[in-house]
């Protein structure tokens, strides 16, 4: 039997979630629901149905897990608790700072519908957020560092569009490249937010819109860019569509550590990854999720869980002897 996935909005995400679940044959795709008109939204699975979001709770009985594509702004934090009493759902809420917050919304709901809900799923947080994890319990004498880009962040694009008076917005995050070599010889370097990553915005102003305002919103927000240095460029729209289509992205999670009865080995633990395309890899860990919400559900688990809840073989389509004899 395949699990039936639906999809809540269809922008760069949900279209990556759609492809990604064409590659996992015990997936199927079932509806995509969106707040646009659906007659205006065209899907590339033509078994599946385009729906309003409002009749989403009619498929309460149709679809496995839902995943919820929608922006860590301002969606993830209603729809999540919302959609995970009808549904078991998967997420990529990627605010670190208000996951515990996140995590006890949906929680108190997945416990309230009897449902499964995963968060914060993705790449970081997700595969990196596991990396941090092993590597600190391996070497629990040492300190962590993590690195993200040079690449396009999806979430910091979004929350700049949601200001008013942007109409498009590229955000990149860069790692200091001292910094990050630093870390890979060893030195152990104590470095602030500000010493780690700049970010570079491309802004795309609706006619009218104050400049000045607009750029100190994005540098004064909270949580997205108010501790880096931060370049706002303003463009038109034929230029960021020219020179900024591509949405790239990677990163590195490293742990630098101390072994030995004197600690008087050095060990460093490195996990990197370099992306053609952000939303289609944090696509493809998604649905790998959304099987394992599927299978928890089934066991009669219930309430809220993150990647580190998750034990691997949950993610795999293979078995356990297949794991075992091809894997481990």
């Amino acid at each position: 039997m395949s699990i039936k996935i639906g999809i809540l909005g269809y922008g760069n995400l949900g279209r990556g979630v759609e492809c990604a679940i064409r590659q996992n044959p015990d997936m199927e795709l079932a509806a995509v629901f969106t707040r646009r008109n659906p007659k205006e939204v065209s899907i590339l699975t033509k078994t599946a149905k385009v729906c309003h979001v409002e009749e989403a709770a009619e498929w309460k009985d149709k679809i496995d897990v839902m995943i919820l594509c929608g922006g860590s702004a301002t969606d993830l934090p209603k729809q999540s608790p919302e959609f995970v009493k009808m549904f078991n759902i998967v997420d990529s809420f990627d605010t670190h700072a208000n996951i515990p917050e996140h995590f006890a919304n949906v929680d108190e709901a997945a416990k309230q519908g009897g449902r499964v809900g995963i968060i914060s799923v993705g790449w970081d947080p997700g595969m990196f957020s596991l990396n941090r994890m092993y590597a600190n319990a391996i070497l629990p004498e040492g300190k962590d560092y993590t690195f993200w880009g040079k690449g396009v962040s999806q979430g910091h694009s979004d929350a700049i569009r949601r200001i008013s008076g942007v109409k498009n917005a590229k955000q990149y995050t860069i790692p200091v490249e001292s910094a990050l070599e630093a870390v890979r010889k060893g030195e152990n370097p104590e470095l602030t937010t500000r010493q780690k990553h700049t970010r570079e915005c491309f802004v795309v102003l609706e006619e009218g819109a104050d400049a000045a305002r607009v750029e100190n919103e994005i540098k004064t927000m909270p949580n997205y860019f108010a501790d880096y240095d931060t370049t706002v460029h303003f463009i038109t729209e034929e230029e960021l569509q020219k020179n900024h289509s591509g949405i790239p992205h990677g990163g590195f999670v490293l742990r630098s550590g101390k072994t030995g009865w004197q600690e008087e080995n050095s060990h460093l633990i490195e996990y990197s990854i370099k992306l053609d395309s952000n939303p289609e890899f944090t696509s493809c860990v998604i649905v790998a999720y959304a099987r394992a919400a599927y299978r928890l559900y089934t066991e009669g688990h219930t309430g809220c869980k993150t990647v580190f809840d998750i034990a691997p073989a949950y993610l795999s389509a293979k078995d356990g002897a297949e794991l075992r004899a091809s894997m481990l």
